[in-house]
């Protein structure tokens, strides 16, 4: 019969060539690494470098009693790259702890609160946060929470939602400027052809303001490799041959600054 394999730290007694095992050393009870423990501060400090870095450490190793200080943070981080490291350390966290968290974040008066928590949601993709994206949420008057919502609905919506979802989006048409106007259509030819109907209706609008980002995002629907400035030089193009009047601010509004190398409909 061969023998058992040799525990760890077994030694030889010269007589059966084996010797019981040491019972092991207890183990000193968990406690908190440094790191962890001051996670809060380092997210507090007013170097971006050392935020970034405690938030990536904060993915790398996820400890759920960190989730708290990395939502938190989320509401007040001024930096666009912090602010998308901490997205990504709450989507290595488990969806049962993080999605509760964020949702209860939608409520809160603080804009950036809500938008940080949409974004987040969309990443995570747990499609049982759809009915958080409430109408209201859809019309925000923050246009940074307004654009979070569509993105995440968009994620997030049931098969036989799609089509409604459509036309509560359409609604937005005229809102904002181009940066604006951009996460709309997009969202919409996230829709596929769920939203070519409410798309199609909006075309036929009194408002120029409506009726160009319309007739841009229907190009999309159909040429979705397409940019969004060529989608919408060929709907003012097509207004123009039509006979359509269009004024000088039909798609005013400055793009907002992103930083360089980030996504613009972030």
């Amino acid at each position: 019969m061969t023998a058992p394999d040799r525990p760890p730290g077994g030694r030889s007694n010269g007589t059966t060539g084996r010797s019981p095992a040491a019972p092991p050393a207890p183990l000193p009870p968990a406690v908190p690494s440094a790191t962890a423990a001051r996670l809060p501060d380092r997210l507090a400090d007013p170097q971006p470098s050392v935020r970034l870095q405690a938030a990536l450490a904060a993915g790398t190793h996820p400890r759920p009693g960190d989730i708290d200080a990395l939502v938190d943070r989320c509401a007040v981080e001024p930096d666009f790259y912090v602010r998308d490291m901490l997205t990504w350390a709450l989507t290595r966290h488990p969806e049962s702890l993080t999605v509760p968290r964020l949702l209860a974040e939608l409520h809160r008066p603080l804009p950036q609160a809500r938008s940080q928590a949409l974004h987040t949601l969309s990443k995570i993709g747990d499609r049982s946060a759809w009915p958080a994206i409430t109408p209201e949420l859809l019309r925000d008057p923050d246009d940074e929470v307004a654009r979070s919502a569509w993105r995440a609905a968009v994620v997030l919506v049931p098969e036989h939602d799609r089509a409604e979802l459509a036309s509560r989006l359409v609604m937005q048409f005229g809102r904002g400027g181009r940066e604006v106007q951009l996460s709309l259509s997009r969202a919409l030819a996230g829709l596929g052809d769920a939203a070519r109907g409410p798309v199609t209706q909006a075309t036929t609008a009194d408002d120029e303001r409506v009726r160009t980002p319309a007739l841009a995002t229907l190009r999309l629907l159909d040429h979705p490799e397409e940019s969004f400035e060529e989608a919408l030089h060929q709907a003012r193009r097509l207004m123009a041959m039509t006979g359509a009047p269009i004024s000088p601010d039909s798609d005013s509004g400055s793009a907002a600054e992103t930083p360089a190398g980030s996504d613009p409909d972030r």
